[in-house]
């Protein structure tokens, strides 16, 4: 659930659209054919997003925990306890949730999440804690729970105004990762005939009017985080801006 907005919310909205399920509900595209070469790393970098994740929410007022986070319909807490069902959901599951909620995806992340939200705040965030070190997942490379777990986690923070440095090496994998993919979220058609290039980091894609600025915010709004095109500068941003608002 990368994208944005569920995925009834887009639909029949033009060539921009594309599957939005994340990783407790998935996508029949979003099948992987066995381990993704050059991942062996990835672990420790989602387990040290986590980390930070749930420091960062720690000390969180009951009030707080309503804020309406970038996912169009979730609050910060509703968005937590779906990144606590991604990493709790394995192939097997993620396909029996799939049958039981006859194909329809967005019935699968909703049923997930409500699994997982808790009875208080506080429980949302334990049973998020309880998932740190998990490399439980669905069928999708390790590459694309790396950046549900940074997007996500932006959902939440930004709201909130919690700032929080990503390492660039980590972001830079994601950055690369989206450029070249719509298996979750909608980011490589997004991004088509632009030109992206990341101020702080080695990142580059693309050509075309130029977008730049930080490597998170290219890709956040790759994923449609139209917030975050205020953050971008050059001639191609407000046609970025469009596709995030309409995809």
């Amino acid at each position: 659930m990368t994208d944005p907005e569920p995925r009834a919310a887009r639909s029949g909205r033009g060539p921009t659209g594309g599957p939005s399920r994340g990783p407790a509900g998935g996508s029949s595209r979003a099948l992987s054919r066995g381990p993704t070469r050059g991942t062996t790393g990835v672990w420790p970098l989602i387990r040290a997003e986590r980390t930070a994740l749930a420091g960062d929410l720690a000390d969180l007022t009951d009030e707080q925990w309503t804020t309406p986070s970038l996912c169009t319909g979730l609050t910060v807490r509703e968005v937590l306890a779906h990144l606590t069902a991604g990493a709790s959901l394995n192939s097997v599951r993620w396909l029996a949730g799939v049958i039981r909620c006859r194909f329809d995806f967005d019935k699968q992340v909703a049923m997930r999440l409500a699994e997982q939200l808790g009875a208080t705040p506080s429980e949302t965030l334990e049973r998020f804690r309880r998932v740190v070190p998990s490399t439980t997942k669905p069928p999708l490379p390790a590459l694309a729970m790396l950046g549900e777990t940074i997007v996500h986690g932006q959902d939440i923070r930004r709201p909130l105004g919690i700032a929080h440095d990503h390492p660039i090496e980590t972001v830079t994998k994601v950055a690369e990762y989206y450029r070249g993919s719509d298996m979750v979220v909608l980011a490589k058609g997004r991004i088509d005939g632009l030109s992206l290039t990341a101020t702080d980091g080695p990142f580059t894609t693309g050509a075309g009017p130029l977008v730049s600025g930080t490597t998170l915010a290219l890709v956040m709004a790759m994923t449609g985080r139209a917030a975050y095109c205020d953050d971008l500068e050059g001639d191609g941003v407000e046609l970025l801006r469009d596709r995030c608002d309409t995809a």
